[in-house]
């Protein structure tokens, strides 16, 4: 393990150039840009590439450009400017173009407060573009997470052949200290790259792969001639309107995340073992739970934490174990409730409610208080 002090974005950027990101478009926004600023100098330091475009639209466009020459690529916003994304965003769904997108959460709706922390983006970026796909979302906890969860987004985007969020919220981005994470040699050894067709160029059919797969999509400019599209396409990347071909396509984009979900899914859970009172938070909000409970415990309240750290596809099957055990549920959340919908149609009933949306992180001292109320 390597010791670091860093920032919460910092090692956002410190993880896509040991994971072999070279690309990076976008334009700044408060509270990601520093993941821009980090990128702009330590790209061309690793022979990549980084340009500050005029606008969002422009900077997920040539993001995208960039993975379809086959380089690692990403971009990054905060709400405002990843709803300014979510054209291309859906192209990158349909046409599976694997992009690593970060989106450090702040105060909204529309421009909101910029300076302040939220987790308002979670049903967002569930489905942040029309059509049927499936979504996959990673929300880190600590600094740690800042950096090990960004490189397995870009494992999944590869994987994949998907784009992939990254779910900060504006305390974990700014959130700075001391923390511990993997060796280069160790991420490196464990670094997945999006597959290659080797064949005969005239067999190369990058569309026409299994109904769990993502696309083969060889690098632009190396031989291997094919469409890119937002529209319906067949084998080769035309477009059609052949009912049977068209419902194919969308099935497989459904089924190559839904066949993985227990592989992608990941949680931490803590103090459950004896829990009568179960507290289900993610990102910053948990870190604040982690604090109160050794305080709730002391006071005979048996508190433990569960923590989805992959936000989508939501854990499921987990969820679902952990509302036959347990009664008493609370989700603690810095929105007026998004992620409390998703835990309550999985468990098919009520559970308790804490959340805020002023732009302030939820203190211990308001969870302890909250709980004894339970």
């Amino acid at each position: 393990m390597r010791e670091v002090i860093s920032g919460g974005n910092e090692l956002v950027a410190k993880a896509a150039i040991d994971v072999g990101c070279r690309f990076y478009g976008g334009y700044p926004i408060t509270p990601s840009s520093d993941i821009m600023h980090e990128m702009s100098v330590l790209l061309p330091q690793y022979g990549g590439k980084f340009i500050q475009m005029e606008d969002e639209i422009s900077g997920i466009s040539v993001s995208l450009g960039a993975s379809m020459s086959g380089v690692k690529a990403m971009t990054g916003s905060s709400g405002p400017g990843i709803s300014l994304k979510v054209e291309q965003i859906g192209l990158a769904f349909m046409a599976e173009i694997p992009l690593v997108i970060a989106d450090v959460m702040r105060s909204g709706p529309s421009t909101g407060m910029p300076t302040r922390v939220a987790q308002g983006d979670i049903n967002f970026l569930k489905h942040p573009t029309h059509g049927d796909f499936k979504s996959v979302a990673i929300a880190p906890g600590n600094l740690e997470e800042s950096y090990t969860q960004t490189v397995r987004a870009f494992n999944l985007a590869e994987e994949l052949m998907t784009p992939v969020f990254l779910m900060m919220d504006e305390t974990i981005g700014h959130m700075y200290g001391k923390t511990y994470i993997p060796d280069l040699e160790e991420v490196q050894k464990n670094i997945i790259n999006r597959r290659v067709f080797t064949g005969d160029p005239k067999d190369y059919k990058p569309y026409e792969v299994g109904a769990n797969e993502g696309a083969i999509l060889n690098p632009f400019f190396k031989g291997y001639r094919y469409h890119i599209t937002g529209l319906h396409h067949g084998p080769l990347g035309f477009p059609t309107e052949d009912a049977k071909m068209g419902q194919a396509l969308i099935d497989r984009l459904f089924n190559k995340i839904e066949s993985r979900e227990s592989s992608i899914c990941q949680n931490e859970e803590f103090e459950l073992e004896d829990a009568e009172i179960v507290v289900i938070a993610y990102g910053s909000s948990a870190l604040a739970v982690k604090e109160a409970i050794p305080h709730l415990r002391a006071m005979g309240k048996k508190v433990g934490l569960f923590r989805p750290i992959t936000i989508w596809p939501s854990p499921k099957t987990r969820l679902k174990e952990l509302g036959k055990k347990y009664q008493k549920i609370i989700v603690i959340e810095l929105n007026k409730g998004q992620y409390l919908e998703e835990i309550e149609r999985i468990l098919e009933r009520k559970v308790e409610f804490m959340g805020q949306a002023n732009g302030r992180s939820i203190a211990p001292n308001q969870i302890i208080e909250r709980i004894k109320e339970i």
